[in-house]
């Protein structure tokens, strides 16, 4: 086997491409529904088109490729369905961003002719991210890819709408919603940002109209006090009992306002009292509505005052208004004092504007009561769908057991426009005005005339991507092709996403799938951990900590990429990246080097394999093993091989990737090659069986994780497709012990060659030490006293292993000399003998032992440091901590025995 087809150093980026064309050009991605009882499918969350790859995003996609990669091996029919999402105020704003560059806006265009614009720019750009997740290496049937704009999708989602709104679901009506003045749209809330910003606190008199007193009230937002209907108080808080019914003369306004009870209002927050504003605050206006209190709309959607907010204060913008109501208060003498706060501000995360919450009439969906809403909690009641990690499940639960009705209307051009129409001469204000039509002649037919005005609003993009899992797959088309694949496909396996969508997103797609196709939508939803700075902070362009990973693929490649996205992907709440620093990333370095061992290690076996094939068939059958060597590395890829399987059915990536990487570095690398190598020297052919072996279902192991690299190996590899009938490592079958043949090494009690092999590694690491901690490179010969007669036989057995790897002449079992350096194992005692030595290398001795014990004292006081710093200990993920501790007695250890082997110079 020749290795130009290798080459000497592993460069991602030459070869990357052309692998994933291979793939593409092969339809290793496309899935048709069969009869195969084993089916996986995931659709995955579909990005905005105005979106860019961000970590986030790299992180759920290594996830989601992984696993379906891993599926696809096990040989289930494996369908990872992928699409874009239209944006709605995202891509709305990109698009009014650019044509004011020509000193436009969408009003100059005309909604046609924006649309339009939005459309060529879609077209032009929207696909942007989709290439940057094959570049991630994502197996995905890119044939199968949906827009919530496709006619299709379009028909899912007037369908959904006028169903809900025939059953009563969808309803015109007045709540607070998120106001954006600048895009004069509600919006929801995952659009909003909220961000901690310096403030003020001010404190307020309210007198009482009978002279009897006052009640002072503390607010962020002084302006809205033009539009208060009443100050509440806690009804236990005995402070106010006497006076609640009182009338209060609302300060500036006159108008009196009763002082009331209410829960919401908490004792032990300032004076006990908070002003109610029914029109401009979510909670004060259910605090309205329990008290049939007034709504007093003082700020209007341009974000300046109405009428209604006074004579005065008419026309202002909030924040001038906010001055000269503060200036009129202290004039009054009701402003009591000012302080320091800060607070949560709500910012639109398209134009930054502050978000205003605004009594708004828009259209709204029902949640509170609707069996759509009770069967959604009963299926995750019953773990009919699954949260991984669990505590997602009692937040999901709580927050639908509190849910509010849903806004569904956007006053925005681009998106799916809602099919509500009503005559021209109608009250646009009632609901009985409008029907439900999908055209302009059906509205006609319906109203009964041709003057109609259908609904400018648009809906929620949430609404139409709620129906994600089962419109991808076809509903409500009635095509063979579409009933054959929501029968198979639907529901479908798994959803991944992130904590930030759970209500918006995941929460709505249960609801639809119960309520449309009578089936929860998947099984599982995997909740990733929240990608976070070193310091903790969130990551984001605006503040300049965020890290592009198509930076770290242009620098490292994707698959180490995929691995340290995949080694940090454990069930944590959050998990912290490191910046790239000097043109280094360090986690991804790490991953690059360990991808670079598997591509080194790769190429000593090819170069060892000489003109071998492997004999066997594509079952599992594992060649003779006639080592215990041998023994072993079979045991422990068949170990490896089931952590691996466990820890990928257990959403436990992290876990998968540490498995893996133990087992390539550590026993196949640092162990079982440098233990085959005297035998290769040799010409034994049963070790390049058990080298091809090793390295072929390793590769196999690690593909899902690491796909290009491993199929660039695998595809060189002498008699792999033979041997596998497949074209392609990604088309194999997954290693998997669980039904093993006969031809795999067991493991007995009596036969436990994981035990047997750790004697020898144990003696060869003691004896290595020894000659590291001593300064004593050419050591001839080493002693063993074994602890028992089973540990004395296994060295006797493997002393050639022994010899070759410790690089010692001989090892004998025999105490040795008393003077000797000695080590203790658990399996017995290590000794070397000590080397006749002058004075003058005495001397040195003892300065390289005094400078190695000054460096280990220097490293511990620092993770000391750490170690006994609460904030590191609380903040730290536990594994950094435990690793931290580990090194800490690692130093220790060496500590003692460099201190003794300076004792001993010394005497």
């Amino acid at each position: 086997m020749s290795l130009t087809e290798l080459p000497t150093r592993y460069e991602p980026q030459a070869t990357e491409a052309d692998i994933y064309s291979r793939w593409e050009a092969a339809h290793c991605f496309r899935a048709t529904a069969d009869d195969n009882p084993k089916r996986y499918c995931v659709t995955i969350p579909p990005p905005n088109i105005t979106g860019a790859l961000h970590l986030g995003h790299a992180l759920n996609h290594t996830i989601m490729d992984t696993l379906g990669r891993w599926k696809r091996m096990l040989g289930y029919n494996t369908l990872i369905l992928p699409g874009t999402d239209h944006g709605g105020i995202s891509t709305q704003s990109v698009v009014e961003k650019q044509i004011a560059k020509d000193k436009l806006t969408r009003q100059d265009l005309g909604r046609e002719k924006f649309e339009a614009r939005v459309n060529e720019w879609a077209d032009e750009y929207g696909g942007i991210i989709l290439g940057q997740l094959r570049r991630l290496g994502c197996a995905y049937d890119w044939e199968r890819t949906r827009y919530t704009l496709d006619e299709s999708y379009v028909d899912g989602i007037m369908t959904v709408f006028a169903r809900l709104y025939d059953t009563g679901y969808i309803y015109l009506g007045r709540r607070i919603v998120n106001w954006c003045p600048f895009h004069r749209s509600a919006i929801s809330d995952i659009e909003v940002d909220h961000v901690e910003e310096k403030s003020f606190l001010y404190h307020i008199r309210y007198d009482f109209t009978d002279g009897s007193g006052s009640v002072t009230v503390a607010t962020t937002r002084p302006e809205t006090m033009l539009g208060d209907a009443a100050v509440a108080v806690n009804p236990d808080d005995e402070r106010y009992t006497a006076q609640l019914g009182k009338l209060l003369r609302l300060p500036l306004v006159g108008r009196d306002i009763p002082l009331i009870a209410d829960d919401f209002a908490q004792k032990e927050f300032g004076t006990g009292a908070v002003k109610v504003t029914p029109a401009h605050d979510p909670n004060d206006f259910e605090c309205g509505l329990r008290h049939n209190l007034a709504q007093i709309v003082v700020i209007g959607e341009d974000a300046h005052m109405t009428a209604e907010a006074g004579a005065e204060y008419v026309g202002l913008d909030r924040f001038a208004a906010r001055k000269k109501v503060l200036a009129d208060l202290e004039a009054a003498g009701h402003l009591v004092r000012v302080e320091d706060h800060t607070k949560s501000v709500g910012r639109c995360d398209r134009c930054k504007t502050v978000v205003e919450p605004l009594l708004s009439r828009q259209w709204f969906c029902k949640m509170t009561g609707t069996e759509m809403v009770n069967r959604a909690i009963e299926v995750v009641q019953n773990d009919e769908v699954r949260f991984v990690p669990p505590r997602y499940k009692e937040t999901y639960l709580r927050w639908m057991e509190n849910l509010r009705d849903w806004p569904i209307s956007r006053q925005l051009w681009w998106g799916h426009r809602m099919p509500l129409w009503r005559s021209g001469e109608s009250d646009p204000d009632e609901q009985a005005s409008y029907v439900v039509a999908r055209t302009e002649s059906e509205a006609r037919q319906k109203l009964g005339t041709p003057d109609v005005t259908q609904l400018d609003d648009v809906l929620d993009t949430w609404f139409s991507s709620a129906l994600w899992p089962f419109a991808t797959l076809g509903w409500p088309a009635e095509s063979e092709q579409a009933k054959r694949d929501l029968a198979y496909y639907y529901p479908t396996d798994a959803l991944f996403t992130a904590q930030e969508i759970l209500y918006l997103w995941v929460a709505r797609m249960i609801m639809t799938g119960e309520e449309f196709m009578d089936a929860k939508p998947y099984s599982d939803v995997y909740i990733h951990a929240t990608i976070l700075d070193e310091k903790g902070h969130r990551m984001s362009k605006t503040k300049g900590n965020g890290i592009d990973p198509v930076d770290l693929i242009e620098l490292y490649g994707a698959d180490a990429v995929r691995f340290a996205l995949a080694r940090e992907a454990g069930q944590r709440q959050d998990m912290r990246i490191k910046p790239i620093k000097d043109g280094k990333q360090e986690q991804v370095e790490l991953a690059r080097n360990f991808a670079n061992k598997i591509w080194n290690a790769s190429r000593f076996v090819l170069m060892s394999l000489g003109d071998y094939t492997p004999d066997w068939n594509k079952e599992q059958h594992a060649p003779p093993a006639t080592t215990l060597a041998d023994q072993w590395i079979q045991g422990q890829l068949q170990r490896t091989a089931d952590l691996v399987n466990n820890a990928l059915a257990t959403y436990n990536l992290d876990d998968a990737a540490r498995a893996l990487y133990e087992f390539f570095w550590d026993d196949f690398c640092d162990w079982y090659i440098e233990a085959a190598k005297p035998r290769l020297l040799a010409g034994d052919v049963s070790v390049k069986a058990n080298l091809w072996y090793t390295l072929e279902r390793s590769l196999r192991l690690l593909h899902p994780i690491m796909p290009y690299l491993t199929e660039s190996i695998w595809q060189t590899l002498p008699g792999a497709k033979e041997a596998s009938e497949s074209d392609f490592l990604m088309l194999t079958r997954y290693p998997d012990f669980s039904l093993r043949s006969d031809h795999t090494v067991k493991e007995t009690p009596e036969n436990s060659h994981a035990e047997s092999w750790g004697i020898v590694q144990e003696v060869i690491r003691a004896i290595r030490n020894l000659r590291s901690e001593s300064g004593n490179k050419s050591v001839a010969e080493a002693f063993f006293k074994p602890l028992s007669f089973a540990a004395g036989k296994v060295v006797s057995e493997e002393r050639e292993v022994i010899q070759s790897l410790a690089r010692v002449e001989t090892i004998t079992l025999a105490e040795g000399p008393e003077d000797g350096y000695l080590s203790a194992t658990k399996y017995g005692t290590v000794r070397l003998s000590r080397p006749e030595v002058s004075a003058e290398e005495l001397v040195q001795e003892r300065a390289r032992i005094e400078k190695e014990l000054a460096k280990i004292e220097k490293d511990k006081a620092g993770l000391t440091v750490r170690l006994e710093n609460p904030e590191f200990l609380a903040r730290s993920p536990q594994p950094v901590v435990e690793k931290a501790r580990a090194q800490a007695a690692e130093l220790d250890e060496k500590r003692a025995k460099l201190s003794e082997r300076l004792a001993q110079i010394a005497g």
